[in-house]
């Protein structure tokens, strides 16, 4: 076998395959695990709940993704259940010989369900090559809200992203209807791009937040707080989406709490302990 193939039958046999799939039904109005399962460095744990509610958090044994890693994700919410789905920390992308890493999404909520996705933030690191797809599927009941923080290094440590890929890619289905999607893509030299006025204007860190049903009581409520950063949300057919753009990581989580409770979002106990 000749010396390259070797190296990257090596390279392949090292990476890292991580599935979730993770199930809540509702028994007597308090939602509880129906099932999960669990290969690769994934793990859900689900700590004690004294409400009707459930948090579940995601563990990455692994302590990050590198290039050619894949990790798949499926979360469903039972009908009339309370689920909050958090991640025990930040997640880092590092950087890539040439692989991308792969994240795949897929979050599922049944009739009269209430889902909240709010991981904590990711964090790239410069040269990290990241494709990622988001794909909700809601019931016409189904109550949604869901944050994804996206940090370009570790600036309180002098880092910087010079060059990098991400593909960001996110579906959200209303009873069986695509209601909403779009496509975000960096490539090449990540810095200079951010340094754009009309991209983050010198900004390292930034979100997304979606949530359906909405009105525009809970713009007012966004649009009435105090924030470090750039906050600007809109809303239209019943979803609202918010954006935000901060000079770093700590900056962007304290707007990012700020919209999240403005909306009248449950954070995850890791939030803010």
């Amino acid at each position: 076998m000749p010396a390259t193939a070797a190296l990257q039958k090596i390279f392949a046999a090292n990476r890292a395959d991580g599935r979730i799939s993770f199930e809540v039904s509702a028994r007597g109005g308090v939602t509880r695990r129906l099932r999960v399962a669990e290969d690769g460095p994934l793990r859900v744990r689900c700590p004690a709940s004294d409400g009707d509610s459930l948090e579940a958090m995601i563990v990455n044994t692994a302590g990050g993704i590198a290039g050619g890693d894949r990790h798949e994700l499926n979360i469903t919410a039972g009908p009339e259940t309370r689920l909050v789905v958090t991640t025990a920390a930040a997640e880092k992308v590092y950087r890539s010989l040439g692989p991308d890493s792969e994240i795949g999404v897929r979050l599922t909520g049944a009739a009269g369900s209430r889902l909240v996705w709010l991981p904590q933030e990711t964090i790239l690191f410069d040269r990290a090559r990241l494709s990622r797809r988001i794909d909700v599927d809601l019931a016409d009941s189904a109550s949604l809200l869901m944050a994804e923080a996206m940090v370009f290094g570790r600036s309180a440590m002098g880092e910087a992203v010079e060059e990098g890929y991400l593909c960001d890619r996110w579906r959200l289905s209303r009873g069986g209807k695509l209601v909403f999607a779009e496509n975000f893509q960096l490539d090449g030299p990540v810095s200079r791009r951010l340094a754009e006025p009309a991209v983050a204007n010198g900004g390292l860190a930034i979100a997304t937040v979606l949530a359906t049903p909405a009105d525009e009581a809970m713009l007012e409520r966004v649009r009435s707080q105090a924030f470090s950063g750039e906050v600007g949300i809109s809303a239209w057919n019943g979803l609202a989406v918010a954006r935000l753009c901060a000079k770093d990581g700590a900056a962007l989580r304290g707007d990012l709490t700020a919209v999240l409770t403005a909306l009248g979002g449950a954070l995850p106990r890791l939030w803010i302990n």
